[in-house]
């Protein structure tokens, strides 16, 4: 029988298979905003292609439109700042929900977090590939394969990552080189910057060792849907949505392309 991790803060573990992007959204979303617990979710995959784009993301700046609308991909505007991801059925995403007197040692802002949590991430990739944080990713050497965003409040925060264990690369000519990209960057394209996990690990022990860091950490409790008190029917209003086709057409209708030059001019 396992020692009982006396002193731990209490983790409450949801794992999903194949939810929606938007539905986990709108989960973490509310029990970032409406629980005093920490969460982890794991959601391994999501079953339609959907590009996810940051708080503040400009679809006119990030997304090539014409393809999206015409293949009618669905573009969701999160909660949490970050850039923008396509995610799909090889996406794994993790996401760590936690009061600030829990993890009393890390300072609510976005860097501490994620040195924070790049430590638990050590402990899963030890051994595995030249693992770090890198500015804001998760790296292999100067490859990307972990997305992340965060959002504070007064008393908690989120960190959350979508991890490319594998991805379609027609999928990725539906983003835009972005104006402002890390430095280590350097101009690489999408396939050139990213990399893909399953060359690294299983994805099923990728997610066994995840469980198992963050128990180093946390009392890690594994917890059902339906025991978590939230409905689709609560009355809470997210922020998190997916943008109209209405929304999308009107973006693409005021990308500079589409204007001659002296229509800029005041």
């Amino acid at each position: 029988m396992a020692t009982r991790k006396i002193g731990l803060p209490l983790m409450n573990l949801v794992r999903f298979k194949g939810m929606p992007i938007l539905q986990q959204l709108h989960l973490e979303e509310q029990l970032l905003r409406t629980s005093s617990d920490n969460w982890c979710i794991i959601n391994d995959g999501t079953n339609t292609p959907s590009i996810v784009m940051g708080m503040s993301g400009k679809p006119s700046e990030l997304l090539e439109l014409e393809p999206v609308i015409r293949d009618r991909v669905p573009v969701i505007r999160r909660f949490t700042g970050g850039g923008t991801v396509i995610v799909d059925s090889g996406t794994i995403f993790v996401t760590l929900i936690c009061n600030k007197d829990d993890v009393p040692s890390v300072q609510p802002y976005p860097q501490p977090i994620m040195s924070w949590s790049s430590l638990l991430y050590n402990e899963v990739f030890q051994g595995i590939g030249d693992f770090h944080l890198r500015e804001n990713d998760y790296v292999f050497g100067n490859r990307k394969f972990g997305g992340n965003a965060q959002s504070i409040t007064k008393n908690r925060w989120i960190h959350h990552t979508s991890f490319l264990w594998d991805y379609d690369i027609k999928n990725m000519a539906y983003l835009k080189h972005p104006t402002r990209t890390p430095k280590y960057r350097s101009e690489r394209n999408h396939l050139e910057f990213i990399c893909r996990m399953k060359d690294y690990l299983p994805r099923s022990a990728f997610i066994e060792k995840t469980v198992t860091s963050i128990g180093s950490h946390f009392l890690v409790k594994p917890i059902q849907l339906e025991a978590i008190g939230i409905t689709s029917e609560a009355a809470f209003t997210h922020s998190t949505r997916l943008l109209t086709k209405r929304e999308l057409e009107a973006a693409l209708g005021f990308q500079p392309e589409n204007f001659p030059l002296q229509s800029l001019e005041l």
